[in-house]
């Protein structure tokens, strides 16, 4: 159970007053077996990052319970987050700034151009089909990183995994300790639309 899914549905559980180890049997398999178990009705739900949901929508299995893209409180904050070494970041920083740089921009770049990144994901062979990926792309908030607030996001999260137990420090003291949002803060002024 030390999975970044199972870390992701602890914590939307968690927010809705389930208590992940005590409520919910979780049952371990891969994810082509997860959706054959979901088709036959042998579980009950399953949590599917893409290509995954667009396979299930496709062959009408189950019904979409939470999309953490457009549903609240989940849409209003980053799904991913960059974090680097803080003695690489310290020692190299025109490189870190530079990496974050390439990151922020190819997400402008999904924002603005969905099909020709589809098309590059499916040309390298990072996913199969065409139609998902696009879909994928197209659903994604790439084009708002100018305007979700990193730190409220691992406030927000950091929330949630300490209701679970997963984490013993406050939000307030890992923000402290261990962010740094210099590198974000020149970026977002630096690559204005």
């Amino acid at each position: 159970m030390d999975s970044s899914r199972y870390v992701f549905f602890a914590s939307m559980v968690a927010y809705v007053g389930l208590d992940p180890r005590k409520d919910i049997n979780f049952v371990r398999r891969t994810g082509t077996e997860s959706i054959q178990l979901l088709a036959e009705g042998k579980i009950d739900a399953y949590l599917g990052f893409p290509p995954e949901p667009q396979e299930l929508r496709a062959r009408k299995i189950g019904h979409v319970l939470v999309n953490s893209t457009t549903d609240r409180p989940w849409s209003q904050y980053f799904c991913c987050m960059l974090a680097g070494n803080r003695e690489f970041v310290r020692k190299h920083p025109v490189a870190t700034k530079r990496a974050l740089r390439a990151i922020l921009k190819s997400a402008d770049v999904c924002a603005l151009e969905p099909e020709r990144v589809a098309r590059f994901i499916v040309d390298r062979d990072f996913a199969k089909n065409h139609d998902y990926a696009l879909q994928t792309v197209k659903s994604l908030p790439y084009g708002r990183w100018r305007e979700f607030d990193a730190e409220d996001t691992l406030r927000f999260y950091a929330l949630r995994l300490k209701e679970v137990g997963m984490i013993k420090s406050s939000p307030q003291k890992i923000i402290a300790w261990g962010t740094d949002w210099r590198f974000l803060n020149e970026l977002k002024k630096e690559l204005k639309r």
